[in-house]
């Protein structure tokens, strides 16, 4: 169960009742004021994101290496796409827990992601093997 989305609504409540309690009219004009104002900001930050992930292809990233060293346990998937500037590629069922997204960069190295509820619980770095050929130093 997510407390968050039960706390959230208590403590806007809370905020009225104490505005109204020290100001009346004008303090709760006041807390519903700042409320809506918390929460256009929030849904402005979210089309901000979703708009810049509009422009990129669905599950790419620049470095998959970097957005591995970036990654933290319980960081939300708005989040991730704020930093990847992308949709995850999904993996799992839609609409089922957990949910798994992949990025890929450029070199076919690849992170993939699971979400429960959607805050990331894990996530994989994949890279692929070099060819035997490549990298390799000649011997003299």
């Amino acid at each position: 169960m997510n407390l968050q989305k039960i706390f959230l609504p208590i403590l806007g409540v809370a905020v009225v009742a104490v505005a109204w309690r020290s100001a009346g009219w004008a303090g709760v004009a006041m807390a519903v004021g700042g409320i809506v104002m918390w929460m256009l900001l929030h849904f402005t930050r979210m089309m901000k994101v979703l708009q810049r992930a509009s422009n990129r292809p669905v599950g790419y990233v620049d470095s998959a290496v970097m957005l591995n060293a970036k990654l933290r346990p319980k960081v939300n998937l708005l989040h991730v796409v704020a930093m990847t500037r992308a949709l995850g590629e999904q993996l799992s069922p839609k609409d089922e827990q957990p949910e798994v997204y992949r990025w890929t960069d450029g070199s076919q190295s690849h992170v993939t992601c699971t979400f429960l509820h959607g805050k990331l619980v894990k996530w994989e770095l994949a890279r692929p093997q070099a060819a035997a050929g490549e990298g390799a130093q000649p011997t003299p």
